[in-house]
């Protein structure tokens, strides 16, 4: 009896394993290394807690349905016809593990001087271009994302999404594959900011890792060709 339950406790684990398609990747930073911008607590909370629950979510909801076996993209792309707990987790997944990695300790980053060029081309300079990506943050009515993407023709362009959603996804307005995401969700702000959304959109540029943003950049770019 012993065996038959070590057995069947076995078969159960490895098929939680099996389910588990999708993981976060480990911060690339502690979650004191933003401090002065964003706090270590809403980091940790916000990594372990938030953006896990996400992840875990995601795999429960395509256990045994076709996009167990599919990437990411290929499910947000879909999303349309898929159920709102895939389309939410999914999504949440996506946009976090891309949020982890526009931010960042180092000090004083710049976007690349094909990324500088494009930003000043769309926007008309990179002042005008954080003013009108703070406005899309704070414009969002409730919780959100405000996004820095590239669309079809490898122009640049700012749009904010509700919940979860993003660009690669087909039920938006603008698609495109976002470089740039800031989160909007009152978890990614509240305990230092509480309802002063507007600042702590401005301390962000202070964390903005734009060596990040101009590697996806050039990414976006190449496969656009």
């Amino acid at each position: 009896m012993k065996i038959f339950k070590i057995a069947a406790l076995t078969a159960v684990m490895t098929a939680q394993f099996a389910f588990s398609q999708f993981k976060q990747t480990p911060l690339p930073y502690a979650y004191n290394a933003l401090e002065g911008n964003i706090d270590a607590q809403t980091m940790e909370i916000h990594y372990s807690k938030h953006a896990a629950g996400y992840v875990n979510n995601l795999n429960k909801a395509i256990a045994g349905t076709p996009q167990e076996k599919q990437s990411l993209y290929q499910i947000l792309s879909n999303v349309s016809k898929l159920s709102t707990a895939v389309r939410n987790n999914a999504g949440g997944h996506y946009n976090h593990e891309l949020f982890w990695t526009v931010l960042t300790p180092q000090k004083n980053t710049q976007p690349s001087a094909k990324l500088s060029k494009a930003i000043n081309d769309a926007f008309g300079s990179m002042d005008a271009f954080k003013e009108k990506m703070g406005k899309a943050g704070a414009e969002r009515f409730g919780s959100g994302w405000a996004w820095l993407s590239v669309d079809k023709k490898g122009k640049l362009f700012i749009s904010s999404t509700p919940n979860q959603d993003n660009p690669l996804m087909d039920v938006v307005e603008e698609k495109g594959t976002p470089i740039f995401g800031i989160d909007v969700w009152e978890h990614a702000y509240y305990l230092k900011y509480q309802n002063k959304r507007a600042d702590y959109l401005t301390a962000i540029w202070n964390v903005t890792n734009w060596n990040e943003i101009s590697r996806r950049y050039d990414e976006a770019l190449s496969k656009k060709k």
